[in-house]
């Protein structure tokens, strides 16, 4: 198996890119949210890699990051999403993005995305529920410690990721861990 790949970028082509290791060219399919990341040609470039091998192809896909690399992976896991469906998703919404959805179970967001329909987007977010957060490292995004502390709380509590999430959202960004703690329970009281 192909886990990286560290040389010097020949071309790029969206959503395909060519990079030169030590004289043999490795073509490379991207999400868009990787491509915009490339360095300029000739430059050097490492791509966190998944291999597929098909009866009738060999596929090589490379991602910037680790978390992208994870979030594939989980993707082509559903039945009935591919590798081309998979490196689509990634490339009309951030890992961060997805991450969010599933928490919230936000179908329409998905739905933005080219060739997923309504269906595909709920099949989507019932499987990769509770896998995705975790695999990016908790169950929503955060953007500070205390609105990490105050999501630990709300789930402590006995809220679902859902919930927890949704009432973190409603919160100012600069609240304190005690008001936030506060203001959250009132609007999940509601």
């Amino acid at each position: 198996m192909i886990g990286r790949l560290q040389g010097l970028l020949a071309q790029k082509n969206p959503p395909q890119v060519l990079v030169d290791c030590h004289g043999v060219g490795y073509e490379v399919d991207v999400p868009m949210s990787t491509f915009y990341q490339l360095p300029a040609l000739g430059e050097r470039v490492t791509l966190l890699t998944h291999f597929v091998v098909r009866e009738d192809a060999q596929l090589l896909y490379g991602f910037a990051t680790a978390d992208e690399r994870d979030a594939f992976r989980q993707l082509i896991r559903i039945s009935g999403i591919g590798p081309r469906m998979a490196l689509a998703v990634l490339s009309g919404m951030g890992v961060s993005d997805l991450a969010q959805a599933v928490t919230l179970q936000e179908s329409g967001r998905l739905v933005k995305v080219p060739g997923i329909g309504k269906k595909t987007a709920e099949r989507l977010l019932l499987e990769l529920k509770g896998k995705l957060g975790d695999a990016l490292g908790g169950p929503a995004t955060v953007a500070s410690d205390a609105q990490a502390d105050i999501l630990q709380a709300l789930l402590a509590l006995g809220y679902n990721d859902k919930e927890a999430a949704a009432a973190l959202k409603a919160l100012p960004a600069d609240v304190g861990v005690s008001e936030g703690i506060k203001q959250a329970l009132k609007a999940l009281a509601k």
